[in-house]
């Protein structure tokens, strides 16, 4: 196809949908347009098909649905539009979806080519690491180190789970093929062997390092770049730093999540920070220039004469950089004026001497507040 449809029309949800819905769209588009099914039509069927596979393997993943949400096509793969992921991963997910139906139809055929798993090959678990940094990395951004232990491929065995020089036997319940098929009426259902779970051999002599099981427990460490600009709670995603699969099977991936120790002066709303700056009565009604922190040292302020108490000053640029590399937020200082609470003699008799001077009587503010007040109250 020449123009790429929206994906949501494609597959006939709206852009809220949840992963449910998107899931039941596409098993019921895939049923209907599957070229078996269609065999007076089979070639636009296909082209079909494709498509709606293509919008799901986008809009079922999470950061390729949040990417294609915010960038379109481009988001995804460039201006030329994603291409489908016929991967083992959307095989997997056929399995998930249709059961034993993605035998029966045999999708690899569709796509001109078949499954590349091994028989029994399953993908390793996705593991997760909690890491806490400061506000000042997470502003800034940083490499580090992380230990993760996990299963990865025996070394002795290279993941056969055979011992050395052995060699496994074929499975006698299936004969080598992984799979018992049964024949129920017009449909062959298949399912995975119990015996040899799908690999079709038995292991007879088992590694001494791992019994079996292809794997053995490490502790692998892991450098990890962090970008500037972070905010709690955030995920990092490693692809293929999760546990090794069994037999052969692709590793899983490692999610970092990001834990952001609060600052004792800021306050962070997205890119933008916040704090509040103690200053004198004197400084607000003459005005004066102070110091305000930042995260990248002191900057000037200048207070205009007559400021207001919890008036808001906004410093540009002066905030924590953005992930998606778009500049910086802002920074915003609220200015608190301090009313002494004791006072001195000499204090308070300049004060006194003040006092009929800044009378409030005639004040365009006073003149205000005493006509509301008349309204409301008569």
């Amino acid at each position: 196809m020449n123009h790429k449809r929206d994906y949501y029309e494609v597959l006939g949800v709206g852009r809220e949908a949840g992963d449910q819905e998107i899931k039941s769209a596409y098993r019921k588009l895939a049923l209907q347009y599957h070229p078996d099914r269609n065999p007076d039509n089979k070639e636009e069927a296909t082209e079909r098909f494709k498509e709606i596979t293509e919008a799901y393997t986008v809009l079922a993943d999470p950061q390729k649905r949040a990417a294609y949400d915010r960038f379109g096509h481009a988001g995804v793969s460039g201006a030329a539009g994603p291409q489908p992921d016929f991967s083992s991963t959307i095989f997997a997910d056929f399995g998930d979806i249709f059961g034993s139906f993605s035998d029966l139809f045999g999708f690899g055929d569709i796509f001109g080519q078949t499954r590349t798993r091994q028989r029994g090959a399953e993908r390793g678990a996705d593991l997760r690491y909690d890491l806490e940094i400061s506000f000042e990395e997470a502003a800034a951004g940083l490499e580090t180190k992380i230990k993760i232990p996990r299963m990865e491929t025996c070394s002795d065995c290279n993941g056969r789970g055979a011992r050395r020089g052995s060699q496994p036997a074929t499975c006698p319940a299936c004969g080598g093929r992984g799979q018992i098929r049964t024949q129920q009426g017009f449909f062959t259902l298949s399912q995975t062997c119990p015996q040899c779970r799908g690999m079709g051999q038995i292991i007879r002599e088992a590694c001494p390092t791992c019994h079996g099981e292809g794997r053995t427990r490490e502790e692998r460490v892991l450098g990890i770049k962090i970008p500037a600009g972070v905010e709690d709670g955030m995920r990092l995603r490693v692809s293929g730093e999760g546990e090794a699969g069994s037999q052969g099977g692709p590793a899983g991936d490692l999610y970092v999540v990001l834990r952001v120790r609060e600052h004792p002066f800021f306050e962070r709303q997205g890119s933008d920070l916040y704090c509040t700056i103690p200053i004198s009565l004197t400084q607000a009604a003459l005005g004066a220039e102070i110091k305000v922190p930042t995260l990248r040292g002191h900057e000037k302020l200048t207070i205009p004469e007559g400021t207001q108490p919890n008036t808001v000053f906004r410093l540009r640029g002066l905030g924590l950089p953005s992930v998606e590399k778009r500049g910086h937020g802002d920074l915003y200082v609220k200015v608190q004026v301090i009313i002494p609470a004791h006072l001195n003699r000499e204090q308070r008799r300049i004060l006194e001497s003040l006092a009929p001077a800044f009378r409030v009587d005639n004040s365009p503010l006073k003149k205000r507040v005493s006509e509301k007040a008349k309204n409301s109250f008569g």
